[in-house]
């Protein structure tokens, strides 16, 4: 396989909802503190759902069990500080939320929390991360829901040691 082949970053986000506010974070980025769904990559050995499950766990000190899959998109964002271009493959979900774990700290570079109505979450687009935090929300708003069944891990994914071609 090439090194230079594309790889888009694979990403995870929790799109929790209660009493009509969402919750986000806030956090340092290189363009100062922004506002973003529960999020973060992939990593070796996960399912989806138990990445969204540790991003949310990690960021919001709320425990997160996704039911439903929002949304698959793709975007693009070239960072204005360092140019660097990535494509983001993210995969959004919505689930139970639990209460904070008592003494749990927010993952670094999380500030802090914010339970938001749709319309501050509207009104604050200017301050998002991705153009998909407020996008994911809207769609969770307007109902949009995918079987937790659309998505298959294989066990090799969480195999131990080199996968063996047959």
């Amino acid at each position: 396989m090439p090194e230079d082949r594309w790889k888009p970053s694979v990403t995870v986000a929790a799109i929790i909802e209660r009493e009509g506010r969402y919750l986000l974070v806030e956090e340092h980025t290189s363009q100062g503190l922004q506002l973003n769904n529960p999020a973060g990559h992939l990593e070796p050995g996960e399912s989806l759902p138990e990445a969204v499950a540790r991003e949310a766990l990690e960021e919001t000190a709320c425990p997160f069990v996704p039911e439903a899959l929002v949304g698959v998109y793709l975007a693009r964002l070239v960072h204005a500080r360092t140019g660097e271009d990535i494509h983001y493959l993210r995969f959004a979900f919505c689930g139970a939320v639990g209460e904070p774990e008592p003494g749990r700290a927010l993952d670094e570079p999380v500030v802090r929390t914010l339970w938001l109505t749709l319309e501050e979450v509207r009104e604050s687009a200017t301050r998002h991360r991705s153009p998909l935090v407020l996008q994911c929300i809207e769609e969770h708003a307007a109902g949009r829901r995918f079987p937790m069944d659309t998505l298959v891990t294989h066990e090799s994914v969480q195999r131990l040691g080199p996968l063996l071609h047959k």
